[in-house]
């Protein structure tokens, strides 16, 4: 092997540069405010407890004739849901609108003690029942279209398989269904945790003892080399102004209920009740084939939270005569803000819905 050859000039001159990149790097990290409730004008048309419910005010490059069903948005518990409207150029919010999809939110916000004792019933059955009955008043339709998120996506199915002549048309992003495959390691990481014990001392569970989990599942990645990365792009405002938007939305954890918590780990992950078709609602058994709507999976390739191949196990599960699959060479917050998500996700389902 060829000795290294080191040029002391080359090496200062990058020293010096880096540090006035630092320098002047860190002027503008203070001089950048954040943004943590997305960027599109909404209104607020109905509020419950802890939830809001959020129409998102029509943009002007809609067609003029939108489509009449209503799109009811359905986010995580453990996450904010601005993520799907971060800014302008990177909203999957926005872009749906631009094709014409009239888009409600539900937000979930921030549960306290007062909530420990919200199971699941509570959220599928109660919470999403209402604001879905909302909308159906509201544009005085049957039915409304249905897009679930990650843990909301879960939840979507849950609420489509109970609930089933309410939703047109049901579509699903980057949901887990199989919570057994392989290459799940946060599956396998849950498997061995005693959430009796976890949820009887602790009560509701924290944010931040969440999002460390999630952070540790690529943490050099995640929890370092960004970081790293940072510096190339100080000089930039509109990328820094982007990493901080992501960086409080990543460190913006809401607790979660107890209870909730408690049954989501056992039945979804410890059980996989979804694919034994053992996840019960109250005194209620979900059975997948109950979702004879048309359904559209979309689901990430390089997702490491929820692999492909937890996601894809939909296919044939439900009694569904039109189900399709979307998938986006992307991980899991790239199918939400990168351009070339934004170019393909939000259109993709526009015309779906509208084809439907």
């Amino acid at each position: 092997m060829a000795p290294i050859e080191l040029n002391p000039e080359k090496l200062i001159e990058e020293v010096v540069d880096y540090s006035r990149k630092l320098q002047a790097g860190a002027e503008r990290l203070c001089a950048t405010g954040g943004g943590g409730t997305g960027s599109s004008p909404r209104e607020v048309v109905y509020r419950e407890d802890k939830l809001t419910l959020y129409r998102y005010l029509p943009v002007t490059t809609a067609p003029a004739t939108p489509n009449p069903v209503p799109l009811l948005i359905v986010y995580a518990l453990v996450n904010r849901p601005y993520m799907a409207d971060l800014q302008a150029d990177r909203s999957t919010i926005r872009n749906l609108l631009e094709s014409g999809q009239p888009v409600y939110l539900i937000d979930w916000g921030y549960p306290d003690s007062v909530d420990r004792y919200l199971t699941l019933d509570d959220y599928i059955n109660g919470y999403i029942d209402r604001c879905v009955d909302q909308l159906r008043a509201r544009h005085e339709v049957d039915q409304i279209n249905l897009l679930g998120i990650c843990q909301g996506g879960a939840m979507s199915l849950c609420y489509t398989a109970l609930h089933q002549p309410k939703i047109r048309n049901l579509v699903t992003m980057v949901t887990p269904v199989d919570f057994h495959t392989p290459d799940n390691m946060l599956s396998a990481w849950v498997q061995h945790l005693d959430v009796d014990l976890l949820v009887d001392v602790q009560g509701n569970i924290p944010g931040d003892f969440l999002n460390w989990t999630f952070l540790a599942l690529k943490p050099f990645t995640l929890a370092g080399q960004k970081y790293v990365h940072l510096v190339d792009i100080l000089e930039d405002d509109a990328q820094v102004e982007t990493f901080l938007r992501m960086e409080q939305w990543i460190f913006d954890s809401p607790d979660q209920a107890g209870e909730t918590f408690r049954e989501f780990i056992k039945q979804f992950y410890q059980q996989n009740g979804l694919v034994r078709g053992e996840i019960t609602l109250g005194e209620q058994l979900v059975k997948l084939k109950d979702i004879t709507c048309p359904v559209l999976n979309i689901y990430g390739e390089q997702d490491h939270l929820v692999p492909p191949a937890a996601s894809r196990a939909l296919k044939g599960l439900t009694a569904s005569k039109d189900y399709s699959e979307l998938a986006f060479h992307g991980g899991h917050i790239g199918i939400y803000v990168s351009g070339k998500a934004q170019a393909l996700i939000p259109s993709n389902i526009g015309q779906w819905l509208d084809a439907r």
